[in-house]
């Protein structure tokens, strides 16, 4: 006989703050670091570090957190976290803002690509990674949310690179709270006409993927 306790359903709030709880706190960090002067440091390398080590250290927490309270780790958490955590530590390691700013671009691409496995191969690996979240939502729905996410991702990848690649640290640490975030928010709820037309019913509210 099982003696492990059944999983809870996290609030709209407990979700949201473990979702995008770590990116305030990158963001947060990486704007008190450009207010300290620390010795034999070059300035802009002390702010990656500082941001992206508070960022691991969130991201951690957050799993904890999830884990405590609910009783389990969602496979988006534990996919978006375990990135966060290898790529920050290549950033801290190497000493590197490339690891950390790609990862985002590897994070929409891989999302992007196992959404579009699961296309192509009959699957609904999106349902298995949103848990079922989307209650009433027929077959043709899945499918075309899948389809939905699978551009956006996509799209975000690209949008990730352009912006990292041509633009300076700060501007990209806002653009992942000030811009992903909205952009994803946006596209979840552009996306809810659809889902009722096809029997999403509104009994509680369906997560949101990460951003990245």
């Amino acid at each position: 006989m099982s003696t492990t306790a059944p999983a809870k359903e996290a609030s709209p709030g407990l979700r949201m703050a473990l979702d995008y709880g770590p990116l305030a706190v990158f963001f947060a960090a990486n704007l008190l670091a450009g207010k300290l002067h620390l010795p034999n440091m070059v300035d802009s390398l002390a702010r990656v570090l500082i941001a992206t080590a508070a960022f691991m250290v969130a991201t951690f927490v957050a799993i904890l957190v999830s884990h405590i309270k609910t009783g389990r780790i969602s496979p988006m958490l534990w996919i978006t976290g375990g990135l966060v955590l290898v790529f920050g530590g290549l950033t801290l390691w190497f000493r590197d803002d490339t690891f950390i700013k790609v990862k985002p671009t590897i994070v929409y691409a891989m999302f992007s690509a196992i959404l579009g496995f699961g296309l192509a191969t009959g699957r609904p690996l999106l349902q298995s990674l949103l848990e079922g979240a989307y209650p009433g939502l027929s077959a043709e729905g899945w499918r075309k949310l899948t389809i939905n996410w699978t551009g956006f991702f996509a799209a975000m990848a690209v949008l990730n690179e352009l912006v990292w690649r041509n633009t300076s640290w700060d501007f990209w640490v806002g653009f992942k709270l000030w811009g992903a975030v909205p952009l994803t928010l946006l596209f979840a709820i552009a996306n809810v006409p659809m889902l009722l037309r096809h029997g999403l019913t509104t009994e509680k509210e369906a997560p949101v993927p990460p951003e990245g």
